[in-house]
């Protein structure tokens, strides 16, 4: 059940990446208001917002933002967003899956795109590369939740699927549908998570060398600078020793 996580390399550094981004905060109302129009506007009985509010506290916003967000979806506003799902092909043969929210269809088609144009890659249809990851629900803690042994229990006793540790932090992979029940028992032994998420979780992973990485990596900064971006999932691997490389 255990084992390295290297799902955080998969990620491309999402977390000190979002952290940077001035757009996060607006991405993040967007999921919030658009969670509570779906359901009710309170988190306790709406597990789609609860999993929003907690990624958003996750991410430091304050809770005033929080509330605006929550706010904005009983108040009637005619915003309409609609979630809508890309798939493509990066450079390498990596396969790469783009979430939105968008108010317009149009343009963020033709963003997408672009990006993907020209960045080595191209735009497939729905379900051109989706068959080849799993949608899963996503739980990271930090390595100060405890050592390897305390989590694992604390996972399994959760009913999740599969833990990845190492020295930066626990990873918990859990069905889609079990995902809000295995992080409230979870939060009750190890505490608040860092990350509570459904994902998108490849089958098999395709290692990436120095110059297809460098492109893939500039296609996924591009993604996420797009406000109609919520998340990118992507089936690639990319070394240490290449990452730094391509960070200095």
């Amino acid at each position: 059940m255990a084992g390295h996580s290297k799902f955080k390399n998969i990620m491309h550094r999402k977390g000190a990446q979002d952290k940077k981004r001035s757009n996060l905060f607006s991405k993040l109302s967007r999921e919030i208001t658009v969670a509570a129009k779906m359901g009710t506007p309170d988190p306790d009985m709406n597990p789609r917002l609860r999993l929003a509010v907690n990624t958003a506290k996750a991410q430091s916003m304050p809770k005033d933002n929080i509330q605006r967000a929550i706010d904005k979806a009983t108040a009637g506003d005619d915003e309409n967003y609609e979630e809508v799902r890309y798939e493509g092909y990066g450079p390498g043969g990596s396969a790469i899956i783009v979430e939105t929210l968008t108010d317009n269809r149009n343009r963020t088609a033709t963003a997408v795109r672009t990006a993907f144009s020209k960045h080595g890659g191209n735009l497939g249809t729905e379900g051109s590369v989706a068959h080849g990851f799993e949608r899963k629900g996503l739980i990271e803690y930090p390595a100060s939740a405890g050592d390897e042994e305390k989590v694992l229990e604390a996972v399994m006793e959760a009913g999740a699927d599969d833990l990845e540790s190492d020295e930066t932090g626990h990873t918990i992979w859990t069905e889609a549908d079990a995902l809000h029940q295995v992080a409230s028992d979870l939060e009750k032994t190890l505490g608040e998570a860092e990350n509570v998420k459904l994902a998108w979780k490849p089958n098999i992973t395709v290692e990436m060398d120095e110059k297809g990485a460098g492109t893939l990596l500039k296609l996924i900064d591009v993604l996420d600078d797009d406000d109609d971006v919520q998340t990118v999932w992507g089936n690639y691997e990319i070394s240490d020793e290449i990452m730094e490389r391509l960070e200095d």
